[in-house]
């Protein structure tokens, strides 16, 4: 029971997976306001507004910084991967996203071709975002952290 609560109090695992919560229950809402429906697939669906992990990483980065200092390695480490992380998101998995969003037309416009279901689309987060992960990540991790 130790170890549990150890892992509990530790917020750099807590922290981070409310931001995720919260990121991916803000989707849900979304698709309730502008759908009419409840769409439990949208919680843990990637892409979408906004970016979880975004604000997954920017959460664990700003409670590092808050609690071992802006100028700590740590803070220096987590800040990077929360760079990478956001490139990816808005950068390389956004063009996957277009390049499947083309071959399914592609795909299912075509007699000869044939697959079993479509390709995800839905994969990456336009540069907005991914800003507004970072500024509830940031926010997370001021409140939380």
């Amino acid at each position: 029971m130790e170890f549990i609560r150890q892992i509990l109090g530790n917020k750099t695992i807590t922290v981070p997976a409310v931001a995720w919560f919260v990121a991916q229950a803000i989707k849900v809402v979304g698709v309730i306001i502008r759908e009419k429906k409840l769409d439990f697939t949208r919680f843990v669906g990637s892409g979408g507004m906004p970016s979880s992990h975004t604000s997954f990483i920017v959460s664990l980065a700003t409670v590092v910084g808050k609690n071992h200092g802006w100028d700590s390695t740590m803070f220096g480490i987590a800040f990077a991967i929360s760079m990478v992380v956001m490139y990816d998101a808005a950068g390389i998995r956004r063009a996957a996203g277009k390049q499947a969003e083309v071959l399914n037309r592609i795909i299912f416009s075509s007699e000869d071709i044939h697959i079993d279901e479509e390709l995800k689309e839905l994969l990456g987060h336009t540069p907005f975002e991914v800003i507004m992960g970072a500024v509830l990540g940031i926010i997370m991790g001021l409140w939380l952290g």
